[in-house]
């Protein structure tokens, strides 16, 4: 097969590669944003917890 029997590239494909974009410095990485997300839900739980416990009482 030679070069001119192969299909051409589309033209949204030349050279360009879709890369994650840094976050702003200002903002948390996103590792430390889903460990927040699990620390939440884990406090949420012992409130709830902690809330029928009183209720109980």
């Amino acid at each position: 097969m030679s070069t001119s029997e192969l299909p051409g590239k589309a033209p949204a494909a030349r050279g360009r590669t879709c890369t994650l974009t840094e976050p702003q410095p200002e903002s948390p990485s996103r590792s430390l944003r889903i460990r927040a997300a699990g620390g939440w839900e884990r406090f949420m739980r012992r409130a709830e917890i902690s809330l029928r416990q009183e209720a109980e009482e």
